[in-house]
């Protein structure tokens, strides 16, 4: 004789070892809930000691790329052509833009802290009637503060290859990449380029 199930009672299989077999699924689902959120976890502790380590590695002296440069103002334009021994290096157009501290050293002669000039250095591509802008070689960027780069006449110096807002060229080398050159102008503050009034 079947028994049959009393209203809001529960049902027969739950009785006679079923509720087993449901105790087990809840332990898988738990389980598998658990394991997503260790995985979850591990991922996360991951992510911020890789985060952690990249940023201590990297110098208090790195020069961060100068985001909006474009925007700022547009101190002069030069031709690099063929004749420069620098051609195969630097050859293009250069294109110089500085913050508006950079502009008050353009006027005085003397560039303040926090001065930020920045060289858009793009190859040339000539067709039949122009001279047209090409790939970019290189963002050169210098940067015054006289504490941090004291070795350095005071001004950082950095490259990033191409258009590329990380891959660096210079680093740790600026005193012999880029100050060495930049000490024939000391008089000028170690600017080699003048505002195009």
């Amino acid at each position: 004789m079947k028994m049959a199930a009393l209203p809001g009672s529960l049902p027969r299989h739950f009785l006679r070892g079923g509720s087993m077999e449901i105790h087990k699924k809840n332990i898988g689902l738990i389980s598998l809930t658990k394991r997503r959120r260790v995985i979850l976890l591990a991922l996360s502790v991951t992510c911020i000691v890789t985060w952690s380590l990249s940023s201590w590695a990297q110098s208090n002296d790195a020069i961060p790329y100068p985001t909006g440069y474009r925007q700022w103002t547009h101190v002069k334009s030069t031709i690099i052509g063929p004749k420069s021994p620098s051609y195969e290096k630097i050859g293009g157009i250069q294109h110089i833009y500085a913050n508006e501290k950079g502009m008050e050293g353009y006027r005085t002669g003397r560039f303040p802290e926090g001065s930020i000039l920045v060289y858009d250095l793009l190859k040339t591509e000539d067709d039949d009637y122009r001279t047209n802008e090409g790939a970019r070689r290189f963002t050169s960027v210098m940067v015054k503060d006289s504490k941090r780069y004291a070795a350095t006449g005071g001004w950082g110096f950095e490259e990033f290859r191409g258009d590329s807002q990380t891959d660096r060229m210079i680093g740790a080398d600026a005193p012999t990449k880029c100050y060495a050159c930049h000490t024939s102008q000391k008089d000028r503050d170690f600017v080699f380029s003048a505002y195009r009034k």
